[in-house]
């Protein structure tokens, strides 16, 4: 019996946890180990298994019959959740855990920094909304509609709130750039909203980071972790997925035409707009505070890199769009 651990702290309450689940699983554990306090591979005499925790029962059942369903539609570049025998469902103090198929990563990770990963990942969310369009009214009751313009608005109003305390860290050139990138955007996205809340419909992934996307040992291309689903156009995962991309494109409007996909989007002046909005900075800089992780030296550089480093860069796509939204 051997335990890795890949998550730092919490030592004694992933040995309670291990104790635990050696108590309900028939199956022999061999080996655990903890990727996040959520998140845990299981490898026992006859499988491995990834152990997924929720906060509550209904969200692990849910994530449960959607999967379910995504496989009845067709979608199969996806996990499943599996029922091994167990003494009773897992519940450990305060978490419900679900089993999930392990799927064997590639050697080498997936990341956007690549053109073929950014065109695959691409076409896959595409192959996913295609599925979920045709099932999403039987979920309209059980997940939340996407939202962007208020969610947005939030974001900057508690961005704008740690000002006196970015000053330590941003100067008030670049911070006054940032706002009124942030005011312009959602500014020009209320003028026609249609484009973020009218139908059609499908599910939207809502998390489309490159840690969703596991290429597997085979090469073949999953789409993963769907905590965030939610019913809307296709659009608004289609923002998320440029915001996503465009640093590995240098911010460069040009290179980001050239997908296919964002055609018919990048002559919609409200995705225009909305591309303008710097939601990954203002989510950095509010996530880096609220948890005082400013201390540490990797994630503060990295969000560095993101205000200043690419600042430039950035300025000059969001004047393209500024030009074209005239």
């Amino acid at each position: 019996m051997s335990m890795t651990f890949n998550q730092k702290g919490d030592d004694d309450y992933f040995i309670r946890l291990l104790s635990y689940l050696r108590s309900q699983f028939s199956e022999k554990i061999l080996e655990m180990v903890p990727y996040r306090k959520s998140v845990i591979l299981i490898r026992t005499v006859k499988n491995t298994y990834m152990l997924k925790g929720f906060h509550t029962n209904k969200r692990l059942r849910l994530q449960e019959a959607f999967t379910s369903t995504l496989r009845k539609e067709g979608f199969t570049k996806t996990y499943l959740f599996v029922q091994p025998q167990l003494k009773e469902t897992l519940f450990f103090e305060g978490t419900y855990f679900g089993c999930m198929e392990y799927i064997p990563p590639n050697k080498i990770p997936f990341s956007f920094k690549s053109q073929k990963n950014r065109q695959e990942g691409l076409e896959l969310l595409e192959q996913f909304h295609q599925f979920t369009s045709s099932f999403e009214s039987r979920y309209r009751t059980l997940i939340p509609k996407g939202v962007i313009i208020e969610k947005w608005k939030d974001r900057g109003k508690m961005f704008s709130s740690n000002i006196s305390f970015l000053k330590y860290f941003i100067n008030d050139k670049i911070l006054a750039e940032l706002l009124d990138w942030a005011n312009w955007s959602l500014s020009g996205m209320e003028k026609d909203r249609s484009l973020f809340i009218d139908e059609p419909f499908c599910i939207l992934h809502g998390d489309v980071a490159h840690h969703n996307f596991l290429r597997d040992s085979k090469g073949t291309l999953h789409l993963i972790d769907f905590d965030l689903i939610s019913i809307g156009p296709q659009s608004l995962d289609y923002l998320q997925y440029a915001n996503r991309i465009l640093p590995s494109l240098d911010w460069s409007y040009d290179r980001l035409e050239r997908f296919s996909q964002f055609n018919e989007l990048l002559k919609e002046k409200a995705f225009l707009y909305a591309l303008a909005f710097p939601a990954d900075i203002f989510r950095e800089w509010n996530r880096l505070i609220r948890e005082g992780s400013y201390r540490e030296q990797h994630k503060y550089k990295q969000v560095m890199d993101l205000t200043i480093g690419q600042f430039s860069s950035r300025k000059n796509f969001i004047d393209t769009l500024k030009k074209m939204t005239k």
